[in-house]
């Protein structure tokens, strides 16, 4: 957390963002209370903000619930991501007529990228943005859609300084501090010296924003409670990850019982991946009018619980609940290292609040260690034993 360059933004200082950002002809995206739940929507004033909510978090529950403190920013991640936004669920690819020689003429969707700023994004997401970043923008398979959307995005992060109980950024690195990949970063402080958020400049552009907003120099005491907060929410984490290799364990515990268990309960219905913000898989789908005359390509997400997902002639490669199970777990946690150089999880908890099921990832994680452990230690007893029977 670098604060030496920041400011204090009062009270009114998320209206003036908004109001700055608006007319510098961006597309506002921040979260905002809507059907009993803080969800990521187009706002036009700072007030629409979710001031004076939090969310309840638990395995497969997600409550909405008051706060007596006013804050705009105390709550964890909703149901949606800004992969909503940067990698739509639904996009239209090319449309084909038919013309009055037989002929077709296909034209690409090329419409123009809009101009997003999202408000109020977490570490955590900011980190998923990086991830979706060297997946879709970077190295030799680009998807240009996501790129002109991705450069003309304006990103403002916000610190976390209350994590919930499916959190566990802390133990992937993601969090709760911000770092880099931001435009704007802010802290929320609330204290007896009032409501205001620690502000700082992550890129020349958002140098230019902060520059048009009413602040202050940072002072000491905001630095000091800001910096505590960050630290503190580190240390309330509501869940971890076991202290080990993650990728290492994955490998080591393909065949381990614990799949089974845990796939009993799994129904494949693939709400971890919709709420993932770093999953990216899509599949086309064409159709067509009654007369044949148009015709539409369209790409929309995919999921690996879908048995279509891997369908081949002799039908689906992973037809059963623990295949396809692990495949997404094993691919989260480890294999995506091979592919892109990190892990394909950030901490934010999704997966486990709306699982229908309360299915937990890091629960899963800590019994295959504990598997894996279980199974070592038989080993060396084994050895053991072997050596004292034969001298």
């Amino acid at each position: 957390m670098q604060t030496e360059d920041a400011v204090v933004l009062g009270e009114d200082g998320l209206n003036a963002l908004v109001t700055v950002l608006a007319g510098r002809g961006r597309t506002i995206i921040g979260p905002t209370v809507r059907d009993g739940a803080i969800v990521l929507a187009e706002i036009s004033s700072g007030d629409e903000l979710p001031y004076g909510h939090g969310v309840e978090l638990e395995a497969g529950r997600y409550r909405l619930t008051a706060r007596g403190d006013g804050a705009a920013f105390a709550h964890s991640a909703g149901p949606q991501s800004w992969k909503t936004y940067l990698h739509p669920q639904r996009e239209r690819q090319w449309t084909a007529e038919r013309g009055a020689d037989g002929g077709l003429t296909i034209t690409a969707e090329e419409a123009q990228a809009p101009s997003y700023a999202f408000l109020g994004v977490r570490p955590c997401d900011l980190r998923a943005i990086a991830v979706q970043d060297r997946v879709l923008a970077g190295g030799p398979h680009t998807d240009p859609a996501y790129r002109r959307r991705r450069e003309r995005a304006f990103l403002v992060a916000v610190e976390c300084t209350e994590p919930g109980a499916t959190c566990f950024c802390v133990s992937m690195g993601t969090g709760p501090a911000v770092e880099d990949g931001h435009d704007l970063a802010l802290t929320e402080v609330i204290d007896r010296a009032g409501h205001r958020f620690l502000a700082r400049a992550g890129s020349p552009e958002g140098a230019d924003v902060l520059g048009e907003l009413p602040s202050r120099p940072a002072d000491g005491a905001t630095r000091t409670v800001a910096q505590q907060q960050v630290a503190g929410a580190a240390l309330r984490m509501g869940r971890t990850m076991p202290p080990v290799d993650l990728k290492v364990l994955m490998r080591d515990t393909l065949g381990a019982d614990r799949w089974d268990e845990v796939t009993a309960r799994c129904l494949t219905c693939g709400n971890c991946t919709m709420v993932c913000p770093t999953c990216f898989c899509t599949t086309t789908e064409d159709v067509t009018d009654l007369t044949g005359e148009h015709a539409e390509r369209w790409r929309r997400w995919e999921s690996c619980y879908d048995l279509e997902f891997t369908h081949l002639q002799d039908g689906p490669v992973r037809a059963s609940p623990q295949s396809r199970y692990r495949q997404w777990a094993t691919h989260k946690l480890g294999t995506w290292y091979d592919q892109f150089g990190s892990s394909g999880c950030v901490g934010c908890g999704r997966c486990i609040v709306w699982c229908p099921t309360g299915i937990d990832i890091t629960e899963e994680a800590h019994a295959l260690n504990d598997e894996r452990a279980a199974a070592v230690h038989h080993e060396e007893q084994a050895a053991t034993a072997a050596r004292r029977a034969d001298p």
